[in-house]
């Protein structure tokens, strides 16, 4: 891939959020993980855990425990990306527990959505939930914590037409030069 349509590709996703009633291949899911994994993290901890829900049971629940977002449980799959603090504290102490394991986690998802846009698959970043909640529905650790829910799947766009993407701000309303107040 050129270095043009790699750009191309993370400026054209979208979040999604209806999906047709299609079930992904498990090497496409295991395909986008492998590419999510080459997110960077710091001191190479990689301090994540990523959880593939299919069972539609766990995804209405789940989507309960998202404050009743039900189109979660509509998606084929949920990807729930959870946060190893211990892991980047081993290395970094408290900086590693509260910060570097969000950051990692982060670069993590968003490979993960990249990805998943690049073979044609439409997601979305999930993280207003009840944590407590989905740690129950999926018997995570307590010193484990979910930071993500991904739903992926083909998108089900109304007559094919592909939404508008949202607008964003532009760079000059979002740059500083040097320093603030300079």
């Amino acid at each position: 891939m050129k270095e043009r349509e790699i750009l191309d590709v993370i400026a054209s996703r979208i979040s999604v959020r209806k999906f047709k009633n299609t079930d992904i291949p498990s090497q496409d899911i295991d395909e986008i993980i492998r590419v999510g994994l080459s997110a960077p993290s710091a001191g190479n901890r990689q301090p994540w855990r990523i959880i593939i829900v299919r069972k539609n049971k766990i995804k209405s629940d789940l989507a309960d425990g998202a404050y009743g977002q039900k189109f979660i449980a509509k998606a084929p799959v949920i990807l729930v990306i959870c946060a190893v603090p211990a892991e980047s504290e081993e290395r970094y102490g408290e900086r590693g527990k509260t910060l570097y394991v969000y950051q990692d986690t982060a670069a993590l998802t968003e490979n993960i959505l990249l990805a998943s846009h690049c073979m044609g698959y439409g997601s979305v970043w999930i993280g207003a939930f009840d944590e407590a909640t989905i740690k129950q529905i999926l018997e995570i650790p307590n010193e484990i914590r979910p930071v993500a829910l991904i739903p992926i799947g083909i998108p089900d766009y109304p007559d094919g037409k592909v939404p508008k993407k949202r607008p964003r701000k532009t760079i000059l309303d979002i740059i500083i030069r040097e320093k603030f107040h300079s």
